[in-house]
């Protein structure tokens, strides 16, 4: 895989609920959805709905977010995660593409859960503008695919640094489909040091 394209993990027949401007798609684990908003256009240029917090509460995202984050990506293949904040400031994420675009990629961390240690991946991009919604118990993180990429995506607690935690990004037993990048991903020291899966204690 080369760092311009990437997966859209959405199954065929996956379950579609509709409210409003909103659309969201399920994916192959219980809780992350896809989201889609409706795009009025016209020779102007168009207008869409980003956020509902009704119309995403009809299609199951039951969070209130309490803060926007930003981040800008210069280069392709700068990689951010695996992230999440223990409980109880677990947040959860709406994730969109403002420039550029991404592979996202969401990782099951809930003891007990059926889909522990598996993952859902999207590419998510300013054309398509779609979003992916990571509820808490997910480890999230995403790496660019443009060069200019800037991502902004909401959070449902605030930031509690005593509580910030991390996952491997290259954790082999759970072969994240990053792309291939020949000079491998553009890393932050904090995210060089995360633990395997198997090594994280409780992350509830």
């Amino acid at each position: 895989m080369s760092a311009t394209s990437s997966p859209l993990h959405v199954p065929p027949s996956g379950d579609l609920r509709v409210s409003g401007n909103v659309t969201a798609r399920v994916l192959e684990i219980a809780g992350p959805l896809l989201i889609g908003v409706r795009r009025f256009g016209d020779l102007r240029g168009y207008f869409m709905e980003t956020f509902s917090e009704r119309d995403l509460r009809a299609v199951g995202v039951p969070e209130s977010f309490v803060q926007d984050n930003q981040s800008l990506s210069e280069r392709v293949g700068t990689l951010r995660g695996m992230h999440f904040q223990l409980a109880p400031r677990a947040q959860a994420k709406l994730v969109r593409v403002l420039r550029g675009a991404i592979l996202d990629v969401a990782v099951d961390i809930r003891p007990g859960s059926p889909g522990f240690g598996r993952h859902v991946a999207c590419r998510l991009d300013a054309e398509g503008a779609e979003q992916l919604y990571v509820p808490t118990g997910f480890a999230h993180g995403f790496v660019t695919l443009e060069p200019g990429t800037e991502v902004a995506y909401k959070v449902s607690d605030y930031y509690a640094p005593e509580l910030d935690r991390g996952l491997a990004w290259d954790d082999p037993d759970l072969a994240l489909p990053w792309p291939v990048l020949p000079e491998g991903p553009i890393l932050s020291e904090k995210d060089r040091r995360h633990p395997r899966l198997r090594d994280l204690p409780d992350a509830t």
